[in-house]
């Protein structure tokens, strides 16, 4: 496993308790940055914290990224805890139900969009200011190939992606005078409990859609991670870093 020097940097993971967001909090520990794990779930917020040896390194806490209030606050927690927030991953987000437009429910709509791109502009609104006055940051806001290509019966989660595609590209500009890098990634499914959420059918037409012939595996999306928020990425901003095994045609 290749690690990269994050000893003085200080991390949130944002649904960093489990899935995507648990693999990159171990992998960002492992490089030495000190991390802050913001969850909606305070049971799954403990069962993480006690799986990483606790310790003066990492920290969990309860956090709506849906309420800019609740981010504010955990924010000043986050500070005062671990020092000042040099790298953000933006991982929080749900499926929803799977339903074709005609049939799906406006109150599910509003929730996946609420919780997916109005809790990404919160999270990135009140730590990227920080970023900025420090003249540096690192940004990686977790897509989806869906926000690509849309998939069928996924309507909202895949308006939601496009949407954190292009607010990502627009952050990665508004910023790109300073040391600061914004970037997405877009990866295919990876087997973690957003797959509660999925149907069968829905899970099937994912996979048959990758030429690799499987799921991405969380450990493969927290490398690339790894380095996107390293400051050897210190060009490129605004990208989106494809890992769909195949599927993304662009």
């Amino acid at each position: 496993m290749n690690q990269y020097g994050l000893s003085a940097q200080v991390a949130v993971v944002t649904g960093g308790a489990q899935g995507i967001g648990y693999a990159v909090v171990e992998r960002l520990l492992a490089s030495g940055a000190k991390v802050a794990i913001w969850d909606k779930d305070p049971d799954a917020l403990e069962e993480a914290i006690e799986r990483l040896g606790g310790g003066g390194n990492v920290c969990g806490l309860k956090v709506n990224i849906t309420d800019l209030q609740s981010v504010e606050e955990a924010a000043v927690q986050t500070e005062n805890k671990l020092g000042p927030v040099s790298i953000l991953v933006n991982s929080a987000g749900i499926a929803g139900e799977n339903a074709p437009v005609v049939d799906y429910a406006e109150s599910e709509w509003k929730k996946v969009i609420d919780i997916n791109i109005n809790g990404t502009f919160n999270v990135n609104k009140v730590i990227v200011a920080g970023m900025i006055n420090r003249d540096y940051g690192r940004v990686v806001n977790v897509a989806s190939i869906a926000g690509k290509e849309g998939n069928p019966n996924a309507a909202a989660y895949s308006a939601s992606k496009a949407a954190v595609i292009a607010f990502t590209k627009s952050l990665g500009k508004e910023t790109a005078g300073k040391n600061i890098s914004v970037n997405a990634i877009t990866p295919a499914a990876a087997k973690t409990k957003i797959f509660d959420q999925m149907s069968q059918q829905h899970i099937d037409y994912m996979l048959a859609k990758i030429p690799r012939g499987r799921f991405v595996q969380v450990a493969e999306i927290a490398a690339m991670v790894s380095w996107l928020v390293s400051s050897e990425n210190s060009f490129t901003t605004g990208a989106v870093f494809d890992l769909s095994g195949g599927r993304a045609t662009y």
